[in-house]
């Protein structure tokens, strides 16, 4: 990982990771472990994005100044997220990377097309309470077994009707909690190699960079448009990843 050919491809990775991110305020995780993922193979990409996804997600997730409304509300979820990211670890240290890296190339493209189709899943409702944390769960079960944060948990928290400042913080927070689970249970199935680990804290410096150009960047261009793009792209490299898998 410390040739010059392989940090050219990290860097270049998580500086268009943060770029997008620092336009639409999601997108670091997704699309660097998408990129790491085609270059490198599933669990090098995991272990890759993590100081660089807790990083920005706790960035994210302390700004907003509804930190404690949103723990009042997920906390449950949030604890089963750990849980399913634990078991999600687990079942991908015994199994073959590739085929896993073909399941996130599947829920990268899924969503994708939900994204660009604009689908709401309706609002919870009373049956909030017993759904949160299936949610939680599916979700952590996924990002164990994937790296992806994104499906189911993204959706669910847009169909909860929370105005978007906090919508965006409590992404923020699933996803810090998601990636401090995914650390820890990576650690403890020896999948979390030192030299990858130091890589990652170098990877940060990047992927602030690409969010600081994101936000600029957002000034000028239309948010509708450049997430047409990124969802493009993302699907585009989601049927890739699937295709080198099971092709």
């Amino acid at each position: 990982m410390w040739s010059p050919e392989s940090l050219v491809i990290i860097a270049a990775a998580f500086l268009l990771a943060g770029g997008v991110k620092g336009v639409v305020g999601l997108g670091l995780p997704t699309i660097s472990l998408a990129l790491l993922t085609a270059a490198f193979g599933l669990k090098e990409g995991m272990a890759l994005m993590l100081i660089p996804s807790l990083v920005t997600n706790a960035w994210q997730g302390s700004v907003g100044g509804a930190f404690l409304p949103i723990l009042r509300r997920l906390w449950l979820m949030l604890l089963i997220v750990c849980v399913g990211v634990w078991i999600g670890v687990g079942i991908l240290a015994k199994s073959d990377a590739l085929l896993l890296s073909g399941l996130l190339g599947a829920v990268l493209c899924l969503y994708s097309l939900v994204s660009l189709a604009a689908l709401q899943i309706p609002p919870p409702g009373a049956h909030e309470r017993w759904l949160s944390p299936v949610i939680g769960l599916i979700n952590g079960f996924l990002t164990g077994l994937t790296g992806s944060f994104v499906v189911p948990g993204t959706l669910y928290l847009q169909a909860l009707g929370l105005n978007r400042d906090t919508l965006i913080q409590a992404m923020g927070v699933l996803y810090t909690v998601s990636t401090l689970a995914l650390g820890v249970a990576l650690a403890e199935n020896r999948l979390l190699p030192a030299a990858l680990g130091a890589v990652s804290a170098v990877a940060v410096l990047p992927a602030l960079i690409g969010m600081v150009v994101g936000q600029r960047i957002r000034r000028s261009l239309s948010e509708a448009v450049f997430r047409k793009v990124f969802f493009g792209a993302l699907l585009v490299l989601g049927v890739y990843i699937v295709g080198r898998a099971f092709l």
